[in-house]
């Protein structure tokens, strides 16, 4: 079966109101840069939905790019014929025999968009099915559940018809919610928190603490390739801040408080992260954190942590177990680069027994007692190294050279 285009729908919640231009506007961006690789389809936008037309390109590979594009809901690849009754029940007809299994109940649910059409909606669904059934012994018509229903939707330039319905990623698009900062570790849960904060739609730009030269250059590499698949998702290139922290970890984890190195680690990671952000204009920061799931993520230790930071700390994974995390990672091809064993500066200098329940009192004057924090935050910071990953390419374009894809 040969389609001539693939229509896809957005969902309600962002068509309401002022926000409806903001999201198509932003949803027609994000068509633009996935279809690059497809130079004969050519796209438009009406009321609530996007067309895609192939031009001759195959379907499959379309449809699969479109598929993983936030803010899509649904898509549908679509036959068109003129607004004939002749030429719909013909390609009825050749959409059912096409089929690998010819279901045991259908239906037809027709819609006049064209009021000139001679023959009404529930007309439609008479002569349509009518023109079907008798070709199929076996088959009957159930209008209430039907193992498949055939659209026909009759415009005055043409009619579509399709019945299938395939879900998509759902969400928002690129950068409509704003711009926030991710905690990469290279670990499977910040990937995973990754791609749900770009799915509703922010603009993620992630950050990365290294060790050099105790941590290893593989550790880097294993993150640049995560951040290479993230930028799948966003449809354009991510920016990767690596952060030198191994003289202020070494620091931290001299302070004689082993059991607090975690918490006082995090603390310092979420002071450069803000720095950060306030350079780039963003405005939340992304952790891959679950509740439970480690020392420094109890709530007691969130808190602690916490306190150091004055922008919104968005936390996807809270409440999922970890089967569920490793089933999305697996789900977006981050799970067999996250278990790589290259080891991150997290799991340097790990105490026998972190604390889980941390006095922030105590947690202050240890940093107030770290000779040069402040100046070591701030070396942290001017230190950092951004490259500019895109997953269409294995190469690394540095910041000051991007173009403006934001």
């Amino acid at each position: 079966m040969k389609f001539d285009r693939i229509v896809l729908r957005y969902g309600d919640l962002t068509m309401k109101g002022r926000n409806r231009k903001v999201f198509e506007d932003k949803m027609l961006k994000s068509v633009k840069r996935a279809m690059k690789p497809f130079p004969e389809v050519t796209y438009w936008r009406t009321y609530g939905r996007m067309h895609v037309l192939l031009n001759g390109t195959e379907h499959g590979p379309v449809m699969d790019r479109l598929k993983d594009l936030f803010g899509i809901v649904s898509l549908s690849p679509v036959i068109t014929v003129p607004s004939e009754l002749s030429a719909i029940q013909a390609a009825a007809l050749e959409i059912m025999e096409s089929l690998p299994k010819i279901p045991a109940t259908f239906k037809v649910n027709a819609k006049r968009g064209w009021k000139a059409f001679p023959h009404g909606s529930h007309e439609m669904n008479h002569l349509v099915g009518g023109h079907i059934l008798p070709r199929y012994e076996n088959m009957k018509v159930d209008v209430h559940h039907p193992e498949l229903e055939l659209r026909v939707d009759i415009q005055e330039e043409a009619t579509h018809l399709y019945w299938e319905t395939i879900p998509a990623s759902g969400g928002f698009p690129y950068g409509t919610s704003g711009k926030a900062m991710l905690l990469l570790s290279g670990g499977i849960d910040s990937p995973v928190a990754g791609w749900l904060a770009l799915r509703k739609g922010l603009e993620l730009e992630a950050v990365h603490f290294h060790s050099f030269p105790f941590t290893s250059e593989q550790a880097t590499d294993k993150v640049k390739t995560l951040t290479r698949r993230l930028s799948y998702y966003s449809g354009v290139p991510i920016r990767l801040h690596l952060v030198p922290f191994t003289e202020l970890q070494t620091r931290i984890a001299h302070s004689n408080q082993e059991n607090l190195t975690i918490t006082l680690m995090r603390r310092a990671m979420l002071r450069i992260t803000e720095q950060l952000a306030a350079n780039v204009k963003a405005n939340g920061i992304v952790t891959g954190e679950s509740l439970g799931q480690v020392a420094s993520q109890t709530l007691s230790s969130m808190n602690v942590i916490g306190r150091v930071a004055n922008l919104p700390m968005i936390k996807p994974l809270i409440t999922m177990d970890k089967q569920e995390i490793i089933e999305i990672a697996r789900k977006i091809d981050t799970y067999e680069t996250s278990i790589l064993p290259f080891e991150d500066c997290c799991t340097l200098f790990l105490p026998k027994s972190p604390s889980t329940n941390p006095n922030l009192r105590v947690v202050e004057r240890v940093e107030s007692s770290i000779e040069d924090y402040d100046q070591l935050i701030q070396q942290a910071v001017e230190g950092t190294e951004t490259v500019l990953l895109s997953y269409n390419e294995q190469r690394e374009v540095q910041s000051q050279d991007e173009e403006d894809w934001f």
